[in-house]
């Protein structure tokens, strides 16, 4: 079968590897449908690395996928060969200390899709998976959508975690695939006011389409006086989804006293800086967030109620043979860009 590889920096390679085959009685084995072109494989394509995950190549990167059962084991009983299925990349092992209390996304043995070191991406025209990471879709859910379950699952946790209510005022700082990720459950909750920024024009354009109160390009305007005037007494959360250090001294600025900083992108440095006094003065609140837990299924119920709004973030469709174009065009956000799908 084919697979794309990274073989070097910014450079992919079609190449035939072997077919899957079911290992356990509760494997599943698919034929991609689509895979989604997500933020941490461009780190992977353009700088190699995510801190100490670094590429050896060649390597397979992917994670956001979906596709329709070819066989499954014996012991399967989720689904059936010619179901479609949204996949969960994350694979725990169920039995470390993190797993037994529920915190299966800090597993102590955590395997991911595409993760250097860890497992071979969905790049790939098959794929096996556990049951357990396979979720059955209507017929009526294209491929696309399916993948966008991944990131929205994200999102979805990190609004869960933050436990946003109606009435707060929040911000999100990076409107890519995540930014738009939180901010749909915001919106689908009916969150008060929703404040964005983005270095790119037509990303805070989509976001004032999606649902936001406002949104500003900090690179022509200071963002932070624009929402300050706004919301005189600050913000009850912000969801940091760009991984800069300018959005970060931004939104301790943003943020209430008693405030909520949600780190939810991932930053190409390896090192982050924060101003302790005036964190300490507001007494502010950092969580991290990472990826999630047990939310796919609540992430598929909500593309299926905005289907509309999740189909104007599936900005480019590409065919498998022309991922490289797919990956070079969200590297440099060209043509309002903000989630690439490649089908197979």
């Amino acid at each position: 079968m084919k697979s794309f590889k990274l073989s070097a920096l910014h450079t992919l390679e079609l190449r035939e590897v072997p077919a899957p085959t079911l290992q356990q009685d509760t494997d599943v084995l698919i034929k991609m449908g689509a895979v989604g072109v997500c933020g941490s494989d461009l780190h992977y394509y353009t700088t190699g690395r995510i801190g100490d995950q670094v590429v050896e190549y060649p390597f397979t990167v992917g994670h956001e996928c979906a596709g329709t059962v070819l066989e499954v084991g014996s012991q399967v009983s989720t689904v059936a060969e010619g179901d479609r299925v949204a996949i969960e990349p994350s694979l725990s092992c169920g039995t470390c200390d993190q797993c037994r209390t529920g915190r299966e996304n800090t597993c102590r043995h955590n395997l991911f899709l595409g993760c250097p070191g860890q497992v071979e991406g969905a790049l790939v025209e098959q794929l096996v998976m556990p049951e357990t990471n396979v979720f059955r879709v209507a017929e009526d859910f294209d491929f696309g959508a399916a993948t966008f379950s991944e990131p929205l699952a994200i999102g979805v946790y990190t609004v869960q975690q933050s436990a946003l209510e109606r009435e707060h005022a929040i911000g999100i700082l990076g409107m890519g695939p995540i930014g738009h990720s939180v901010m749909l459950p915001a919106v689908d909750m009916g969150c008060r006011a929703i404040y964005c920024t983005d270095k790119v024009d037509y990303r805070c354009q989509a976001a004032c389409e999606a649902g936001a109160t406002w949104a500003g390009n900090p690179s022509r305007e200071d963002v932070v006086a624009e929402v300050l005037a706004r919301e005189p007494a600050g913000l009850d959360i912000v969801y940091e989804c760009c991984g800069q250090q300018a959005a970060l001294d931004q939104a301790i600025e943003l943020l209430k006293p008693g405030g909520l900083l949600m780190i939810v992108g991932i930053p190409e440095c390896d090192a982050v800086n924060f101003p302790p006094h005036l964190m300490r003065r507001k007494e502010l609140t950092i969580m991290n967030v990472r990826r999630q837990r047990g939310c796919v299924p609540a992430a598929l119920q909500l593309i299926a109620r905005h289907r509309a709004k999740v189909d104007n973030l599936l900005t480019h469709h590409f065919a498998f043979d022309d991922t490289e174009a797919a990956f070079d065009l969200v590297e440099h956000k060209r043509d309002g860009v903000i989630k690439a799908i490649i089908e197979f």
